[in-house]
């Protein structure tokens, strides 16, 4: 029964997280909030972002509000999955920031590459769709240093497969390194 527990809390949390983690990272592009991704996002977190801006005033270039949400929905993750687990004793606020910094490192990396795969998969099936101009103002900052580095390959743009190369090695060395023992 704790799987099943574990199983619901880590997907609604990851979606919560990875949410707020796509607003601010959305604020810092300037995708414009009447953009339907900026619509989904801002009602999935409003309940949670808004009263943090209260205290967390967004900058120009970050929405902070954004990313302490990401970071408490993080840390209540990580402490649900210390309580769940059953270790038989409680965790040490140590573990529990940990546990939640590496889970949300380890979610954004998986966010980048989704958007990462969609943006290629629109650039070549549809590069005209409505959310294809927002998936690329979102991947453009991630894939402009690698373009500058791998060149066009017969008119095909391989940096998308080389930052998801480049990011599944980071998840490679954060998971064995960090995870062992967490959040599996």
């Amino acid at each position: 029964m704790s799987r099943i527990i574990w199983l619901l809390i880590e997907t609604v949390g990851g979606l919560l997280a990875v949410a707020c983690i796509l607003r601010a990272y959305a604020h810092r592009v300037h995708l414009s909030p009447r953009n339907p991704i900026c619509q989904f996002i801002n009602a999935v977190t409003d309940w949670l972002v808004l009263p943090l801006r209260r205290l967390v005033a967004p900058t120009r270039s970050m929405d902070w509000a954004s990313v302490v949400a990401a970071v408490i929905v993080a840390g209540v993750v990580a402490l649900l999955y210390f309580l769940i687990s059953g270790a038989g004793r409680a965790p040490g606020p140590f573990e529990v920031i940990l546990g939640a910094v590496f889970w949300l490192l380890n979610r954004t990396i998986y966010l980048i590459i989704g958007l990462v795969i969609v943006q290629a998969i629109l650039s070549w099936v549809n590069p005209f769709a409505p959310l294809a101009p927002a998936i690329q103002q979102l991947t453009q900052p991630l894939l402009a240093p690698i373009r500058k580095i791998i060149p066009l390959v017969g008119g095909v743009d391989l940096s998308p497969l080389a930052l998801i190369l480049l990011l599944q090695i980071l998840l490679s060395i954060l998971d064995p390194a960090v995870l062992t023992g967490l959040f599996r």
